[in-house]
């Protein structure tokens, strides 16, 4: 199953990404400096992250995948730095 999904971290910035494999615990490749940087050091002690899945799809092509990823990536805002972590596309 390829999937689509949304990160919201507990700032409710988000990251938007995609699976090719199917794994139901990917998080993806955020950049986790960034991210704990953002929230500090007690927000990371104990860090609830919620993981969305926008679209899937049992037989797109990775092409088709990623064209998706950035569909979400530009319509939830997840490249704008106020509301999540996605560096590509830029805003």
């Amino acid at each position: 199953m390829r999937q689509i999904y949304k990160i919201t971290y507990p700032n409710g910035k988000i990251y938007v990404g995609m699976d090719l494999t199917g794994t139901t615990l990917y998080f993806g490749s955020p950049r986790q400096r960034l991210i704990a940087d953002d929230l500090g050091p007690e927000a990371c002690r104990d860090l609830t992250i919620r993981k969305q899945v926008l679209w899937e799809s049992e037989n797109a092509s990775e092409s088709e995948v990623r064209a998706m990823e950035r569909y979400f990536i530009e319509t939830t805002g997840a490249n704008n730095t106020e509301i999540g972590y996605n560096k590509w596309p830029r805003a």
